[in-house]
């Protein structure tokens, strides 16, 4: 058998269609890539998605303003305008249009000195509109965000303990959750705020004093009733995962219950955690909004965007945009809080991660 000789050119002209490596592609290839984690990978995609990062941008403005709005705003919530000494008022101060001003401002304006304009206005009492709507504003996202982490406590800590025993235990509080699902949550609502009214007097001067017992039975029926839907969450995500190995590794090896739902069913819980609760805020700044706005909110005269929205309707002639404003809060923060939890639910859902 006889063997064609190979060219000894042709390995050459193989390689003339390469191109040596610089010393900047030799580092890159010698560099190995950073470590990552889940949150980062996460917070990435979250960054790709431009609805969820305006969504973002704008609920942190949001809170940035009901922060440090009130800190200069030369007027409260609760100032009447034009109130002397006595019992004299200045009714030129009641229901101001947009920087429109009373007659004692009108008289400092015309000397030459300079009064903070009234941006939207004054209410029929003579309160500054724009500082109520920031301090409505506040209530709501401050509402909305603590009944969030009471339902996110109570809920992961009860889902988790369902789903870890499973068995008759699983059963067992399970039908414990059908049954305070099936509880209408605005009757509740309204025995425990007469209730309440009458059981405890807290502290005058103090923030639930402000608020009122309206308020304070909406944070007692959150902790009550709001947390089921969490509960079935974590527990659905607990029963899948408590298969898998590493859990069931950590079993073997001796580690508590209370160990392994803290150090590997929760943390593996997290996406679906992250998702209830951004889709929490929304529905608990709007059930606060439609309570305020039939009476069972804040006390007067703390002011919420479903109060003031339920103050506008006695003037919606006259007056519309003292309804439009809140109504428009109300709205615009819901929806950019729905989306960023859309946005956040594709980040961290590891199903769509690539």
């Amino acid at each position: 058998m006889q063997f064609k000789k190979k060219n000894p050119l042709s390995f050459q002209l193989d390689c003339s269609k390469f191109t040596l490596a610089d010393e900047k592609e030799k580092a890159a290839a010698n560099t190995m890539r950073q470590p990552s984690t889940f949150f980062k990978d996460g917070m990435k995609r979250l960054r790709k998605n431009k609805v969820a990062m305006v969504s973002l941008i704008f609920v942190v403005f949001i809170i940035l303003v009901v922060i440090f709005v009130p800190l200069f705003w030369p007027y409260s919530y609760s100032q009447q305008l034009g109130v002397a000494t006595g019992h004299r008022t200045d009714a030129s101060y009641n229901n101001l249009m947009p920087f429109q001003y009373g007659t004692t401002e009108q008289a400092k304006i015309d000397a030459g000195q300079f009064v903070f304009p009234h941006l939207f206005g004054t209410d029929n009492l003579g309160r500054d509109y724009f500082i109520r709507v920031i301090y409505g504003t506040r209530i709501s996202l401050i509402v909305g965000f603590f009944a969030s982490i009471i339902v996110l406590i109570i809920g992961a800590i009860y889902g988790s303990i369902s789903g870890f025993l499973g068995g008759k235990v699983d059963l067992v509080m399970m039908r414990i959750v059908d049954i305070i699902y099936s509880i209408p949550d605005m009757i509740i609502i309204i025995l425990l705020s007469s209730v309440l009214n009458q059981a405890i007097t807290p502290a005058a001067g103090s923030f639930f004093a402000r608020l009122g017992t309206g308020m304070i039975s909406i944070f007692v029926v959150f902790a009550l009733l709001y947390w089921v839907g969490m509960a079935r969450l974590v527990r659905g995500q607990i029963l899948t995962i408590k298969k898998e190995d590493f859990v069931m590794a950590a079993r073997a090896s001796g580690a508590s219950p209370w160990w392994i739902i803290k150090k590997h069913l929760l943390p593996n819980s997290m996406s679906v955690i992250i998702v209830a609760v951004a889709l929490q805020i929304p529905s608990a700044i709007f059930t606060e909004s439609f309570l305020s706005f039939i009476g069972l909110g804040v006390k007067i005269p703390m002011p919420s965007l479903g109060s003031l929205a339920s103050e506008g309707l006695d003037y919606l002639q006259t007056y519309s945009y003292r309804l439009l404003v809140p109504a428009l809060m109300i709205c615009f923060i819901v929806l950019a809080l729905n989306l960023l939890g859309d946005g956040l639910r594709d980040a961290f859902d590891p199903k769509l991660s690539k």
